[in-house]
């Protein structure tokens, strides 16, 4: 099983912003992150996401390529130029980057049946969950 980050949606208005800010993108065929420190555990990351965080809920995923030093004293971390939704589940903010196993990971939407949770704001659905209710 792929081990995977998350990480916080800086400046992203929502997640159409987020999509059109990856998919600017593609014509370079990848979009590049940039970190201070390269994770420990880059051999368990083939296969993995980066799962995107926005006002405290994941709300996508972009396939992670690799990484790569970027020649100043830090790293890049290279994802795929696309968004791929994701059942939302609420997220802390926090700075960086964190690593997020593949049992914690929310599905894809296309893979689950559509149950109206993501219509819900970020603060109702996280007090539902720890009411157990969803």
């Amino acid at each position: 099983m792929p081990l995977n980050m998350t990480k916080i949606a800086f400046g992203a208005e929502n997640a159409a912003d987020l999509r059109r800010r990856l998919e600017a993108h593609r014509s370079v065929g990848e979009a590049r992150l940039t970190t201070r420190y390269l994770p420990k555990r880059i051999a368990e990351m083939t296969g993995g996401s980066l799962y995107w965080i926005h006002t405290h809920a994941i709300i996508g995923r972009s396939p992670i390529i690799g990484f790569m030093e970027n020649g100043a004293g830090r790293h890049w971390i290279r994802i795929e130029p696309r968004l791929i939704p994701v059942r939302s589940i609420p997220k802390r903010a926090h700075q960086g980057w964190r690593y997020l196993e593949e049992a914690n990971a929310p599905p894809d939407l296309d893979s689950v049946e559509a149950d109206g949770r993501d219509e819900m704001s970020p603060k109702m659905l996280g007090e539902l969950m720890k009411m157990g209710l969803v």
